[in-house]
Order: structure tokens, then sequence, then C-alpha cells
């Protein structure tokens, strides 16, 4: 018998994981809670909030859910994993105390000087005058961050110290992160490229994944604003699983050791945001999930079981799972909505998307889309769809995801035209 699993979130992201998770054997029934248009096609959603852990935990004993997979970090902070456990149901995600390594960036910082770990200097202040006197111990750029979850727009990147010093008092003075900026991190720029590495926890030992590149600005040539994700590729030239297997020893374990001995053994997806700079890698953030869209190109590369992956980390040990990757390159491109990240409209029919995904090496994922009272598809959010391409070498695959995302409309629609274009062009 086959585990019933429920995916908790109804972005890009976990339609990836239940995409995937619906593949795989030892997966017999898909549920999403709040799910999107496309996880409906899997299985049964049902319209909750995610950090309702309540009514997570009820749904999940209702449906007699044999594994919950938490997507979105909303709910990790807010106790869903807590809740689950102490029912007794097996969940793939760390618990809210394992998931403050992204609820608060100081408190990973704090972390990652412990475990030794190589990263940026900083500081972190809850004070306007003292920010501002710390901005004058570093050198532009500089780059401030609001503490906690700021739905990936709490970090910003700024050429001169006025700007820096209007982006403290955003945070501290006029609140515009809400609680999420009561605290900020004033943050050494470090320059490179910046790569993710993936790990499945089990709380002692940790699988890596296949990295991925993602693109952070909204405009090509990585112009524009900070966003939650314009477009990925994978495998990374230079960065592939033999290039970060040494990030199991000098990353991933000491940090596992680090929240352990404070009690919080962690279990789920730890993300390590790194930038490779001249002295060497340094780490520049963690997550306590999948990133997003970098799910979308990694999960469609693993030819194992994904299923029993999670189940591993939840309740057992990663080390006895076998992991394989199909040699086949991926490339996402992200549709998002006119003004993205700023103010957007929404339900605005969207066309096309049947014809994208008619290509067996083609899936469109739904990030921010619904269906309006006639039933039609419209848009949602800010990042609407996630076209992710298959292909025996990174340029083939581009230009399938592109080619795809030609077939999709809707009023507003941007995207990025650069996605992998370094790496296509050699």
């Amino acid at each position: 018998m086959g585990r019933n699993v429920l995916v908790v979130g109804g972005g890009g992201r976990e339609h990836a994981l239940g995409w995937r998770l619906a593949t795989s054997p030892s997966v017999d029934r898909l549920v999403s809670a709040p799910g999107n248009p496309g996880l409906a096609a899997l299985g049964p959603t049902h319209p909750l909030d995610p950090t309702d852990v309540t009514a997570v935990a009820d749904l999940a004993e209702r449906d007699a859910i044999d594994l919950v997979v938490v997507g979105p970090e909303g709910p990790l902070v807010a106790g869903v994993v807590d809740e689950l456990a102490r029912r007794g149901i097996p969940t793939f995600g760390p618990t809210a105390a394992g998931a403050h390594i992204e609820g608060s960036k100081a408190f990973a910082k704090s972390v990652m000087d412990l475990a030794g770990i190589p990263t940026a200097g900083y500081v972190a202040t809850t004070e306007r005058d003292a920010a501002h006197e710390a901005l004058e111990r570093f050198m532009p750029p500089y780059v401030v961050k609001a503490d906690g979850l700021a739905a990936g727009k709490g970090v910003r990147i700024c050429l001169d110290l006025e700007e820096a010093r209007e982006a403290v008092d955003d945070a501290l003075v006029h609140r515009v992160f809400g609680d999420a900026g009561t605290q900020v991190v004033i943050e050494e720029y470090l320059e490179g490229p910046e790569r993710s590495v993936f790990g499945v926890c089990d709380g002692e030992d940790v699988v890596l994944l296949a990295p991925a590149m993602d693109y952070k600005r909204a405009r090509d040539g990585d112009e524009g604003r900070n966003t939650g994700g314009m477009g990925a590729y994978s495998p990374v030239p230079g960065c592939t699983l033999d290039d970060v297997g040494h990030l199991t020893e000098d990353v991933f374990r000491p940090v596992l050791r680090e929240l352990a001995s404070r009690g919080t053994p962690y279990r789920g997806l730890l993300y390590a945001g790194l930038i490779d700079t001249v002295q060497g890698p340094k780490l520049l953030e963690f997550n306590a999930r999948f990133g997003d869209p970098e799910t979308q190109v990694v999960l469609p590369r693993l030819a194992s079981d994904l299923g029993e992956l999670l189940a591993a980390s939840a309740s057992g040990s990663v080390a006895d799972v076998e992991v394989a990757w199909r040699d086949d390159a991926a490339v996402t491109v992200v549709l998002a909505s006119g003004g993205y990240p700023g103010p957007y409209d929404t339900g605005l029919p969207v066309r096309g998307v049947e014809e994208a995904g008619r290509s067996g090496a083609v899936e469109v994922f739904h990030a921010g889309t619904a269906r309006d009272d006639d039933g039609r598809l419209v848009t949602a959010g800010g990042r609407v769809l996630a076209v992710t391409a298959l292909g025996p070498t990174v340029s083939e695959a581009r230009a399938l995801a592109y080619a795809a995302a030609d077939r999709i409309s809707f009023d507003g629609l941007q995207r990025r035209g650069d996605i992998a274009a370094g790496v296509a062009e050699g």
C-alpha cells in the first residue's frame, strides 16, 4: 500500500512537489490545501489557510494522511509541524524552532557563527540610531535586511549611504514590513555568482539535491527590483553534486549539530544560499523549505522516488534512500503579473496553458492562478505560472521553455528573456 500524502501550500513550488509526488511509486493518493488549479488536477484540494495549524492537522487526521509535506515557510514558522507531531502524523518540514533559521536572519547568523561557517560580516539591531551608525562600518553597496519573513521583499541592496538609511527607516520607523522589520540585519555585500543547494535532512544526516541557479531581479540583465524569483536552471556548470559535495561536512552537518545541541533536531529541507567570492564560498542565507522557482527545475530532474525520500526525512534515515538523477537539463521561465513585485491586477483571463503543456518535455506549474465563477483560469498572484522544460542540454531546454511560454498570454504578462542565456551561449 502506498501513502496518502497531503501537500500544504498553493504556489508553484507546491504544484511541483505534488506533481512529482503523484508520480512516486510510494504514493497512492495526493491531497493539497489550499492547492491551486494545477494541484486540483492531481487530487482533492481543500480551501483552508495553511497557517491555521489546527485546520491543517484536523484535515490530516480526517483524511488518514500518512505523510504531510509542507511547502511554504509561513506554516512552518506558525508551528504546523509541531501540531502534526503532537498528533503522531509524520511531516516533512522543521518544527517552529527549526524554521526560525529562516524566520529570523539574526538567528540564522548566530547559528552560522557558532557552527563555524564562513558568511558575510553583519550587525543586527532593533535601534534606528545603532543601525545608521553600523552602516558607517560597511562599504557600498549596502545590504539592509528585514529580520523576519517579508515574502521575499525584505532585502534592499543600496548603492549609497542615503539610500541605505532610507531602507533602515522604512523597516524600523515606517514599519513597511510590519513585525518582520522590527529588527534589521546590516550585512557586508558579497560579490560573486550565487548558487542554491538543497539538503534533505533527518535531524542528523543530509542528502544533497542537484544544485540550481535562480534569477531574483525582475528585469533582464539583473536589473529592477528583487522578486521571489523569475526563473531558474539546473544543472549549473561548475556546480554539480560532485562540486558541492564538500558542503555536507562544511555547512550542513555543522548546522545540524548546532541545532541539535539546542534541542532542535532539524528535519526537512534546509536550503543554503551561497556566494562564490574571491575568498571562497560564503553562506548568504538559510531557508527552511524548498526554493521557488528552483524546485521547478530540480524535481523534474529527479529520477527516484520523492515520496520515499521525504518520508525518510520525516521519520527515518535519509542515508537509506537511493537518490538518482536524470541527465537532462531543466529551465524554468516565470510568467508574472504586470507591476510585480509591486502592485498588480488579478482576475485576468489566462490563455494557452494547455497548448504550452502538450509537449512531453514541458510542464506548466501554477503559482498564482484561480478559477473564476465561470470556471475560467485567471491570474491570482504576482508570479502566475512557471514554464519548465527538459532537454539534453541547458540550451535546448531553454529553447523549449521559451517556445512553450510564447503560447501563454494574459493582460500585462511580464517575463525575463535572459533566463539561462549565458549558459546557452556557452
